[in-house]
């Protein structure tokens, strides 16, 4: 179980993944030491997953982003680990999640712009197995972005 400690290092984490070790102990109140030892031992209970960059896609040129909702054929029996196992291989699904309901799955895709997603659409994800039924939702804009908790 996570003490007050814990969620004054993991606040402050959050906040500021890339501060240098001694500052971010400085501003949870620990010791560099301390700090070092608790998240190690956040990270060995797979509290903390892992410390990544999160990238501008369209300071890199995508410009596209669009959420595919798909249904899948549920009468075959490896219908999603199949559909699944061939979306991760398509560069431009930066997403993948299952749903239980109408959608089966979301798919999120992104493309330099509308030819490059059109033949991204016609080679690439329309032939994926197992697809009974596909809508694609154009992105507009993303209002909130935001993966910290409220600790």
């Amino acid at each position: 179980m996570l003490d007050a400690t814990d969620l004054r290092i993991l606040r402050q984490f959050q906040a500021a993944p890339d501060l240098a070790s001694t500052d971010l102990a400085d501003r949870a109140g620990v010791t560099p030491t301390t700090l070092a030892r608790r998240i190690d031992k956040m990270r060995d209970a797979g509290v903390i997953r892992a410390v990544r960059s999160v990238i501008n896609w369209p300071a890199l040129g995508y410009s596209v982003e669009v959420s595919l909702r798909v249904q899948l054929d549920k009468t075959q029996p490896r219908a999603f680990d199949e559909f699944l196992a061939e979306a991760r291989k398509v560069p431009e699904v930066i997403e993948a999640q299952t749903f239980l309901g109408q959608v089966d799955a979301r798919l999120s895709v992104i493309a330099r712009d509308m030819p490059h997603y059109q033949e991204v659409y016609r080679d690439k994800l329309l032939t994926l197995p197992h697809i009974a039924d596909i809508e694609a939702l154009m992105h507009v804009a993303r209002v909130k972005f935001d993966e910290t908790l409220p600790l």
